[in-house]
């Protein structure tokens, strides 16, 4: 995701999507039945653990559980491996697919820009 800031400042700053202000398209647009993220943790869940804001995530239940088993097999370090697995996975599942929407995005804004600049040029 590194290239979009050549992109964004150097080129096509029109079809490069901003990440700060993501999506501007509908998330179901081009899928149907596509379901909505939610998050599995619940706040108390959060606030009782004391995550801190940037470990609160779609991957926060996952990390209350990893730092639970630290905490009840303290001296046994290796007992978590399972929960540090699981919880890895997660983060990495998360990381791909929020480049698939950035890509996705990008996409959709290239063929608007496409789409407008083919009607612009057409004869009426």
């Amino acid at each position: 995701m590194g290239s979009h800031l050549t992109r964004r400042y150097f080129w096509d700053a029109e079809a490069e999507p901003d990440p700060l202000h993501m999506p501007t398209f509908p998330t179901d647009y081009g899928f149907q039945g596509r379901k909505e993220r939610v998050m599995v943790a619940t706040q108390q869940e959060m606030n009782d653990t004391q995550l801190l804001l940037h470990q609160r995530d779609y991957c926060a239940h996952h990390l209350i559980r990893l730092l639970k088993c630290k905490r009840d097999s303290f001296p046994n370090f290796l007992a978590c491996g399972h929960e540090k697995h699981v919880w890895d996975l997660c983060e990495h599942q998360d990381y791909v697919g929020r480049m698939k929407e950035f890509e996705r995005e990008r996409r959709l804004l290239a063929r608007q820009k496409r789409r407008a600049k083919s009607e612009a040029s057409e004869p009426k």
